[in-house]
């Protein structure tokens, strides 16, 4: 088993292996350590967007129209339904929800591009653009975005500790969390990010992010935190296996253990069975 220097030693001797004259050696060492497995910072409370306040008190800056639609989705959640949220159907969780820590995950760091990979197959990978490149024109937008980021050595000793990230085009509807806080569906909402590890805890890394969407009054500012896990353990999580919930004709019904269909909702009427012969 390779411990992590010996690794790095191994990752650095591979920028030597370029063959032409003007090829640069890529030093990995100015890159900081944000290796192994994150979590959210336990706080008592479920994944949400701002981990400072209870989920059904984030005070989202939601505009009157947005305002009404949450509270019927906090509604529908307190009968017994979903609300707004889609995430119950296995549909992505999107940008910047899959970054509340509902998922395990892993940062993987190259020069050109740093990907963040989740555990949970509803959190899809992000792919954080380094290279200098800008955002591209007339592309289909997608549930988590696109990202471009920039590295910083902010304290001036010649290796980068933080990451600016901002992220566009990402595809709605969607929402911020599981009350079913609305996004705006013109997909033009735009999130800032700010990574950089706690200077007197590195095993918490710090996420400043504030998200401006069509949907809010003024943007939304927020620090999220996660810890560097110390037992590793990746497992499969996946949406579809575990999932008892079928939705026809916009209402979600739920099949039992014993494979039959059951109300979600107290006094919920049963779905149109016109294309069966039901006995009488």
């Amino acid at each position: 088993m390779l411990d992590r220097s010996s690794f790095a030693a191994i990752a650095l001797a591979a920028g030597f292996w370029a063959t032409t004259a003007d090829a640069q050696v890529i030093d990995l060492g100015k890159y900081p350590d944000w290796s192994t497995q994150w979590n959210r910072v336990p706080d008592g409370g479920v994944p949400r967007y701002d981990p400072s306040k209870p989920i059904y008190k984030q005070e989202a800056p939601l505009k009157p129209e947005y305002q009404a639609a949450w509270e019927a989705s906090v509604k529908d959640i307190q009968a017994g339904g979903f609300g707004l949220d889609t995430h119950y159907a296995c549909m992505p969780m999107a940008m910047p929800r899959q970054m509340s820590g509902i998922s395990l995950m892993e940062f993987v760091i190259t020069p050109d591009v740093t990907r963040i990979i989740y555990e949970d197959s509803t959190a899809q990978t992000r792919r954080i653009y380094t290279d200098g490149r800008d955002f591209p024109k007339a592309r289909e937008p997608t549930f988590t975005g696109y990202s471009i980021g920039k590295w910083l050595d902010t304290d001036g000793d010649g290796r980068f500790d933080t990451l600016e990230v901002e992220t566009r085009n990402i595809r709605g509807p969607r929402q911020y969390d599981q009350t079913g806080i609305p996004s705006a569906d013109d997909n033009e909402a735009v999130i800032k990010e700010r990574l950089y590890l706690d200077k007197a805890n590195k095993d918490i890394l710090l996420n400043e992010m504030t998200t401006t969407d069509n949907a809010f009054t003024r943007p939304w500012s927020v620090l999220k935190k996660y810890r560097r896990q110390k037992d590793v353990r990746w497992e499969e999580n996946n949406c579809v296996e575990s999932n008892a919930y079928i939705t026809i004709n916009k209402e979600v019904y739920f099949v039992s253990h014993d494979g039959h269909l059951m109300p979600q909702k107290k006094d919920q009427a049963p779905p149109d069975l016109r294309y069966f012969n039901v006995k009488k």
